[in-house]
């Protein structure tokens, strides 16, 4: 394919594909590899049925039960087809009201999320951290870096809930904290510009001074119009008609730029706009230590009552429901 006549003319799309073909390539090995250990699996299951071979069995049940694991995942990762899904991700905390309260929330925030990029492979980096008046944290943004980790962790932006007895109040008595978690995909910055040859109109004239007098008498001036944008530029201020064209075709380059640039930006404001008020009623999930203890995803009706391994990173079967039951 890399070799196929023109594959190469226009960059920006050779990669594109070759992306495709790549992630492609990794889905069907995932595939075979998974239907290869499931065959063995099953012989050896007949072979242990035959000879009354109950160790055997037993260990091959816990294998099954680790590549139904896998195929739960392989089956998630399929789902991930958004168009930035693969990317990195970049999530930011913010503590809502209540000073000390919400600032120590959204501190233990960080450290579970931080916990569940240990736990995925995932590698991660503080980009900006703001402390907390007497404890936590105000905000906090940072990265997890790995495959599909947008992907996922796109299904935490909201608020999150605490429900505790407050280790800041002498009196002892139960307190409701609030947090906000955003989530947004990191971009590729460096924006590559092609430009085919075929989607420009290229018009030449004479080029004029002031009060209409020629500059000279050869058509110098270059008029470029780039047919799928509908951008026009001109040049005429040099003598040579090839100095006007290279000019025109750098002003062209950094409009086509700025026009990548300010999509991407208009896909980050989008995303910021959608966020939700730190505040009661616009949670999305809720964490309870007293009463009773259960982290509760208001989303999927989905209830774990080991919340502090939840607080330490597990929350795989969130994500997964969420994405599941198709939420965006």
């Amino acid at each position: 394919m890399q070799a196929k006549e023109g594959f190469w003319d226009r960059p920006e799309n050779a990669k594109v594909i070759l992306k495709e073909r790549t992630q492609l390539a990794g889905a069907i090995d995932r595939y075979q590899t998974l239907a290869g250990e499931l065959e063995e699996s099953q012989i050896m299951i007949e072979l242990a049925e035959e000879e009354s071979d109950e160790q055997t069995a037993k260990e091959v049940e816990k294998q099954v039960k680790g590549i139904e694991n896998r195929i739960n995942l392989f089956f998630l990762d399929l789902m991930l087809t958004g168009e930035d899904d693969g990317n990195d991700a970049i999530l930011s905390i913010n503590a809502g009201a209540g000073g000390t309260e919400a600032q120590d929330w959204a501190e233990m925030l960080m450290r579970m999320y931080l916990r569940w990029v240990e736990r995925k492979g995932y590698k991660s980096e503080i980009l900006d951290y703001q402390p907390g008046d007497e404890a936590g944290i105000k905000s906090v943004t940072f990265t997890a870096k790995g495959e599909n980790a947008y992907g996922y962790l796109k299904t935490e932006n909201g608020v999150h809930r605490l429900v505790r007895i407050s280790p800041f109040n002498a009196s002892g008595k139960r307190h409701t904290s609030f947090a906000s978690v955003f989530v947004y995909p990191e971009l590729d910055n460096e924006i590559v510009i092609d430009i085919d040859d075929k989607d420009l109109r290229i018009d030449v004239f004479r080029a004029s001074g002031a009060g209409g007098q020629h500059v000279n008498k050869t058509s110098s001036a270059v008029r470029i119009t780039h047919m799928p944008t509908g951008i026009v530029v001109q040049c005429q201020q040099e003598k040579s008609q090839h100095r006007n064209k290279d000019l025109a075709m750098k002003v062209l380059r950094a409009r086509l730029h700025q026009r990548e640039k300010d999509k991407q930006d208009e896909k980050l404001q989008e995303m910021h706009d959608g966020k939700d008020e730190i505040a009661w009623g616009s949670q999305i999930r809720s964490y309870v230590l007293h009463p009773y203890q259960m982290a509760k995803d208001h989303r999927i009706s989905l209830d774990i009552g080991n919340v502090n391994d939840v607080l330490d990173g597990a929350i795989d079967p969130f994500i997964e429901g969420v994405l599941m039951a198709g939420i965006k």
